[in-house]
C-alpha cells in the first residue's frame, strides 16, 4: 500500500500549506496567502508545507513550478516539506498521488457518497441550455445518481466514459465556523454534484485537496475568501471519510484601488515582476503583511521574523485590503532609503548589475557599440520598468490608434498564453499575428518596438522580450495600452468583447 494511503492519526503540531496550480506567473495573491500560512505555522513551531496542485495536465508545465519554488524562495516564505526537500508525507505533486486518490473515490463509491455518471458533454451543454432558458440556475440534475449500482459499475468496468460525482444532501444547511468570520450557513440546494474524479482519471481539485490535507495532517487550511462557497464540498467530503475537519480560515481577496477583484489588467499580478521591476523582497513582504494585519504597536515596517514571532490570526482584519502599485513604490522607496550605500551597492549587484545579467546582454549590444559610453544608453531599457515615451510613437507606421491597441491586446493575450518563453517562441507569436492580421512583419512589430524598448531602433526584440522575461513584457504591454488609452484609444466595452470573441475563434483555435 502507498504510504500516503494510511490514514494519518491526529496531527500534534499545527500544520499549514500553501497549494499553487502552476498554471502561469506566479500569482501575487500566492504570496500573500502563504505568508500568512507561514507565519501562523512559524508563531506556533508547526509545520509550513508546499504543494503543487498539477491535476490540470493540459495547463500545467514544469516551468511554472520552478517560478512558484523560485518566487516563494526570493519573498523569504521557506517551506518544512514540498516537493524539492521531501516529506514524510509526500510525494508533494498531485500528479504523483493518482493512485491515492483512485482508492479515496473508490471508497465513497463504495459506501454510496460517490457514484459514475455516464452524461456526455453534448448532454450537459442541452441541459444548461434549457435551465438557462427557463431562467434556472445551470447545474447537473443528477440523473446517474438513480442508476442501479450493478448497472453503473458493468458500464464502468465494459469501459464505458465517465467521471465520479459527489452526493450533496437534497435539503437542509451546511453549517460551518470560519476563524475569521464566525458560524457560515450555506443551503445544500445551492451546492453542485461535484464532480471528483474526471474521465481521464485525474481527481478535480476538491477530492484531491480534501485527500491531501488530511493526509498531509494539515490542522489549519488559511485561505483566499473564494473558496468559501466550495467549503460545503470539502466538509462533506470529510464527513463521507468519517474525519475531522481542520480549521477554515478565509482571508479577504487583495483589491485594485478601485476596490475590484485584483486582476493582471489593473495591476501587475506576477511575483517575479516585483523582483525584475527593482523592489525589494522584505518591502513586498512587509507590504503583504498589512493588506490584512497590523502589529500590536502599530508598526508599519517590520521584518517577516517581527511579524511571525507574535503573529496572531485572531487579529486578522476582513475589510478589503487594497493592492495599490504607488503605495507599493513609495513603501519600498522608504527601505531603498534606510538602507546603508554599501548594502545598498550589494543589492544592485544580486538584482541585474551582475555578470550572468551582463552575459545575456552584451551579446545583443557588443555589435552596436563602439565605445563603452555607448552602451548603457542603447540597454537601459533592460533594467528599466516604465519606458519614458511619447504616447504618439507607438502609432509609428500603418498603425492607427485602434489597430495599434488591437495588436498590443492580442500580443498580451498570446504572451500570456503560450508555454515556453525564448525568442523562438516569442518569433512564433508575432508570425502568428502577421498571418491571421494580414500585415507584414516589419509593420507589425514597429509598436512593440516602442512599447518593449522605448526606441524604434533598439537591440533585436525578440532577444530582448525574452531576457526581460514574461511578466516585465506583459506590464510593458499594458503600459502602452495606458498610453493609448490616454490618446483616446482604449479598448473597452463593446470593442474590446468583439476583439476577445475574434481572437478566441481565429487564435485560440490554431
Amino acid at each position: 500500500m502507498h504510504p500516503g494511503m494510511e490514514i494519518m492519526a491526529e496531527p500534534k503540531t499545527i500544520c499549514t500549506r500553501i497549494a499553487p496550480s502552476p498554471t502561469g506567473a506566479p500569482h501575487i495573491g500566492t504570496a500573500y496567502i502563504a505568508l500568512f500560512n507561514y507565519a501562523f505555522a512559524r508563531r506556533s513551531g508547526g509545520r509550513f508545507l508546499l504543494r503543487i496542485e498539477d491535476t490540470d495536465r493540459s495547463r500545467c508545465t514544469p516551468e511554472s513550478e520552478a517560478a512558484i519554488l523560485e518566487s516563494l524562495r526570493w519573498l523569504g516564505l521557506e517551506w518544512d516539506e514540498g516537493p524539492d526537500v521531501g516529506g514524510p508525507a509526500g510525494p508533494y505533486r498531485q500528479s504523483e498521488r493518482l493512485d491515492i486518490y483512485r482508492e479515496h473515490a473508490r471508497k465513497l463509491v463504495e459506501a454510496g457518497h460517490a457514484y459514475p455518471c455516464f452524461c456526455t458533454a453534448e448532454r450537459l451543454a442541452q441541459l444548461r441550455a434549457e435551465q438557462t432558458a427557463a431562467g434556472k440556475n445551470p447545474g447537473y440534475d443528477g440523473r446517474c445518481e438513480a442508476l442501479p449500482a450493478g448497472e453503473a459499475r458493468a458500464r464502468a468496468a465494459a469501459g464505458e466514459q465517465h467521471v465520479i460525482r459527489m452526493k450533496i444532501p437534497a435539503e437542509g444547511d451546511c453549517v460551518f465556523r470560519d476563524r475569521l468570520r464566525g458560524e457560515i450557513r450555506i443551503g445544500w440546494s445551492g451546492v453542485d454534484r461535484q464532480v471528483l474524479v474526471k474521465s481521464d482519471g485525474f481527481p478535480t481539485y476538491h477530492l484531491a485537496n480534501v485527500v491531501d490535507d488530511r493526509l498531509m495532517g494539515v490542522t489549519h487550511v488559511i485561505r483566499g475568501e473564494e473558496w468559501i462557497s466550495s467549503a460545503p464540498k470539502h466538509i462533506l467530503l470529510y464527513r463521507y471519510f468519517g474525519w475531522d475537519a481542520p480549521e477554515f480560515a478565509h482571508l479577504p481577496l487583495l483589491r485594485n484601488p478601485d476596490k475590484s477583484k485584483l486582476s493582471k489588467r489593473k495591476n501587475p499580478t506576477g511575483i517575479l515582476y516585483y523582483r525584475e521591476a527593482g523592489y525589494l523582497p522584505e518591502a513586498l513582504i512587509n507590504y503583504l503583511g498589512l493588506m490584512a494585519y497590523s502589529m500590536p504597536d502599530g508598526r508599519e515596517i517590520f521584518t517577516l521574523d517581527d511579524m511571525t514571532a507574535g503573529f496572531d490570526l485572531d487579529r486578522v482584519s476582513l475589510g478589503g485590503p487594497v493592492f495599490d502599485l504607488q503605495k507599493l513604490a513609495s513603501f519600498n522607496g522608504q527601505y531603498l532609503r534606510r538602507m546603508d550605500v554599501k548594502e545598498l551597492a550589494g543589492r544592485l549587484s544580486r538584482w541585474k548589475l551582475n555578470e550572468a545579467a551582463w552575459e545575456r546582454i552584451l551579446p545583443l549590444a557588443q555589435p552596436r557599440i563602439n565605445t563603452m559610453a555607448e552602451l548603457m544608453p542603447k540597454v537601459a531599457f533592460c533594467f528599466a520598468d516604465r519606458l519614458d515615451y511619447a504616447p504618439a510613437e507607438l502609432l509609428g507606421g500603418k498603425a492607427e490608434g485602434p489597430a495599434a491597441a488591437r495588436l498590443l491586446k492580442i500580443a498580451q493575450w498570446e504572451a500570456e498564453k503560450t508555454a515556453a518563453w525564448n525568442p523562438e517562441s516569442i518569433k512564433e507569436i508575432f508570425n502568428r499575428m502577421a498571418a491571421k492580421e494580414s500585415i507584414e512583419l516589419k509593420e507589425l512589430l514597429m509598436p512593440f518596438y516602442i512599447a518593449i524598448a522605448g526606441a524604434a531602433v533598439t537591440l533585436p526584440l525578440f532577444d530582448s522580450m525574452a531576457i526581460l522575461g514574461r511578466d516585465m513584457v506583459l506590464r510593458r504591454l499594458q503600459y502602452a495600452l495606458e498610453a493609448l488609452a490616454g490618446q483616446g484609444f482604449a479598448l473597452k466595452g463593446k470593442d474590446l468583447k468583439s476583439l476577445e470573441k475574434r481572437y478566441e475563434s481565429e487564435y485560440k483555435q490554431s
